[in-house]
C-alpha cells in the first residue's frame, strides 16, 4: 500500500513545485511589467515550464494574476497580530509597524491590485475581484481591531476611521513605490497609526 501511493504522492509534490516556480516567475514579470505586460509566453520562459504546465495549474492569465495577488496578500495577512500587552495606542502602532514591513515583503498583491482597482473594463478580471475581496478582509479585521482598541466608537466612526486608515496606507506604499530607498515606509506607517489613534480619540470625546 505504501508504495502504491508513494508515486501519488510524489506527482502532487511535484505538482505543488511547479505551481509555486509558475507563481514566482509570474510575479516577478508582474511586478516589471504590469497585468497587461504579463503573458503565459513570458511566465513559461522564466520559469522554464511549457505554456501546457501553466494552463494545466491556471486557466487563463487572469487566473494565474489572482493567485499572485492571492498568494501574496496570504503571505501579508500573517503578519495581522495585534500586540497583546500595552497601551491601545502602541499597540495600534506595533500592529501597523507589522503591516509595513510585511508589504515590504510580499507587496505584490497591492501593487497588482491597485493598478487592476483603477482600471474600468467591460468585463472585470478575476484578479482585480480577488484584489477587492482581500481588501475587503483587511477592512473587516481592522474594524475588528479598532472595536477591541477603542470599544466607545460608534459604528459610523468604526466605517470612517478604516476608510481613512486603508485610503492612507494607499498613499504610503504609492509613496514607497515611487520614492524607493529614500522612503521608510515603516516610519511612515507608525506615523500614520498615530494619527489614526488621535483621530479616534477626537472622534469619541466629540460623541460624548
Amino acid at each position: 500500500m505504501a508504495e502504491r501511493g508513494e508515486p501519488k504522492r510524489r506527482k502532487r509534490a511535484d505538482g505543488e513545485l511547479s505551481r509555486e516556480r509558475i507563481l514566482d516567475a509570474a510575479t516577478e514579470i508582474a511586478a516589471e511589467r504590469g497585468y497587461e505586460g504579463t503573458s503565459i509566453a513570458l511566465v513559461s520562459a522564466k520559469c522554464g515550464l511549457p505554456a501546457s504546465s501553466i494552463y494545466w495549474h491556471f486557466k487563463h492569465k487572469d487566473d494565474l494574476i489572482a493567485a499572485v495577488i492571492e498568494r501574496s496578500f496570504a503571505d501579508w495577512l500573517k503578519a495581522w497580530q495585534v500586540p497583546d500587552e500595552g497601551p491601545a495606542r502602541d499597540r495600534l502602532v506595533g500592529l501597523a509597524m507589522q503591516i509595513a514591513k510585511a508589504l515590504l515583503d510580499s507587496p505584490d498583491f497591492i501593487r497588482l491590485g491597485l493598478m487592476l482597482a483603477l482600471e474600468r473594463r467591460p468585463v472585470e478580471p478575476r484578479a482585480r475581484a480577488m484584489f477587492l475581496q482581500s481588501r475587503a478582509q483587511t477592512s473587516e479585521q481592522l474594524a475588528d481591531t479598532m472595536r477591541e482598541l477603542a470599544p466607545q466608537l460608534t459604528e459610523a466612526q468604526i466605517h470612517q476611521l478604516v476608510t481613512y486608515a486603508i485610503a492612507g496606507a494607499d498613499g504610503l506604499f504609492i509613496a514607497k513605490e515611487i520614492g524607493g530607498d529614500a522612503v521608510d515606509l515603516v516610519g511612515l506607517f507608525e506615523l500614520h497609526a498615530q494619527a489614526l489613534y488621535d483621530t479616534a480619540l477626537r472622534l469619541i470625546s466629540e460623541g460624548a
